[in-house]
């Protein structure tokens, strides 16, 4: 028997929804950065100057990064709805 997934299950992924949250916590830094002139993951992790970085920054940010990637490129999948099958 097969099982076929819905719009609903691909919706609720887990990865997708990870990537989703790392994605938007890039999107509003990068918004307090654009209008405030704050670096929220500089405040957490430490690094207050803007050359510097502390190590765990600069992992949060490639984490950030590699979801939005990874999100631009599986995105095209999730989002589709469900194939129909011939009857």
């Amino acid at each position: 028997m097969e099982t076929r997934t819905t719009t609903l299950d691909r919706r609720f992924n887990p990865l997708l929804v990870t990537l989703l949250i790392l994605t938007i916590i890039g999107a509003l830094n990068w918004g307090l950065i654009g209008f405030f002139n704050f670096n929220l993951v500089d405040a957490i992790f430490g690094g207050g100057a803007r050359e510097e970085t502390t190590g765990l920054s600069r992992v949060v940010y490639a984490l950030v990064g590699l979801a939005a990637l990874a999100l631009a490129v599986l995105s095209p999948r999730f989002v589709r709805g469900p194939t129909r099958q011939p009857v």
